[in-house]
């Protein structure tokens, strides 16, 4: 998302900028007490009073059959007047740039960049908040992700602001909600390693994000892996650690994911066990339990650890082999081209 919103980064100078240098250079000529008086209103001044825009669209993706029509939605934040707003709409098509479809204007009209569009998508606002696009007749050409879009002004520059995007997945399966989610917990040296599991969905698209006690994103030491398909099935499945120091060890954190067919949340909360003489023989490997997710304890954890590390360890004795047969039969090869040698 980054790279996609400064692909669209445009700065637009103004004079008030030219003034604000002016006014920087003479607070550097000021004496320190006055400086920071002034550096005070500078802030305000950069804020502008504005609150930030945001776009959010709530749907990771969207599973239809052919022929069928789509809705897609934009939540918008942080625009006053969003009746008189410019709301954009872009398609993204597999390893392609961005293209714009059109946009809808300040009288609630809708600019298409193309005429070819207009028998193909809709757009319209709802109520004070969220600003929709439909496609319609949808057909494999139709495959993509789309975003919505918005030019925000902050102290004299122009910046779009793009939503997080919704992929359109052509296919006449519908979506299928994860079989299973959980949370693991090792401790390693100096740290608590959190592990969310999230097992057999479909689609393949799924957000996941981890928050502390404050409900607030944490970023910091946290990594995703990859997408993985469950062999044999047409369901997919994802994972995802959060680092903490030991310390922090008390401190609840959540893993929530987003996907189609909707959304749940894991708390770290419920991975301190039971003390084991209030729990039954059937509870001693388990942990708290919520619908079909299961809180696992470290026995478990290492279970699987052990099976992808002998996983692991197979197809690296297994590419060993095979690369041993590749010089084996090289060598072979020469030798056998070779001349003899002997003189007649």
């Amino acid at each position: 998302m980054l790279a996609l919103a400064e692909a669209w980064l445009h700065p637009f100078p103004s004079p008030w900028r030219l003034h604000w240098q002016q006014q920087q250079e003479a607070v550097l000529r000021t004496p320190a007490g006055s400086r920071l008086a002034v550096l005070a209103v500078f802030f305000l001044l950069l804020i502008d009073g504005h609150a930030q825009v945001l776009l959010q669209q709530r749907q990771p993706s969207a599973t239809r059959e052919r022929s069928k029509t789509v809705t897609i939605q934009c939540h918008v934040e942080g625009i006053a007047d969003f009746h008189n707003a410019y709301i954009h709409w872009y398609r993204q098509m597999p390893a392609g740039a961005p293209e714009r479809l059109l946009y809808v204007t300040a009288v609630a009209q809708v600019s298409y960049d193309s005429d070819s569009y207009k028998n193909k998508y809709t757009s319209s606002k709802m109520g004070n908040k969220i600003c929709t696009l439909s496609v319609q007749d949808i057909g494999d050409d139709d495959k993509g992700t789309y975003y919505c879009a918005y030019w925000e002004s902050r102290s004299g520059y122009y910046y779009k602001v793009f939503g997080s995007g919704t992929k359109l997945i052509v296919s006449d399966k519908g979506s299928s909600a994860p079989e299973n989610y959980e949370i693991m917990q090792e401790e390693h040296e100096k740290q608590v390693v959190y592990v969310c599991l999230i097992e057999k969905s479909y689609p393949e698209v799924i957000r996941v994000k981890w928050t502390d006690e404050a409900n607030k994103e944490v970023t910091q030491n946290v990594v995703k892996g990859d997408v993985w398909k469950s062999p044999g099935e047409d369901k997919y499945s994802v994972s995802t650690w959060l680092s903490v120091p030991l310390e922090s060890k008390n401190k609840i954190y959540s893993c929530t994911y987003e996907h189609e067919s909707g959304g749940n949340s894991l708390s770290t909360q419920d991975l301190f066990p039971v003390p084991s003489s209030e729990r039954s023989p059937q509870e001693q490997d388990c942990g708290t339990q919520s619908g079909n997710s299961t809180v696992v304890n470290r026995d478990h954890m290492t279970h699987k650890a052990a099976q992808l590390v002998y996983v692991v360890l197979l197809l690296k004795s297994s590419m060993y082999y095979v690369i041993v047969l590749f010089f084996f039969f090289k060598y072979r090869t020469r030798t056998a081209a070779k001349p003899s040698g002997k003189k007649t």
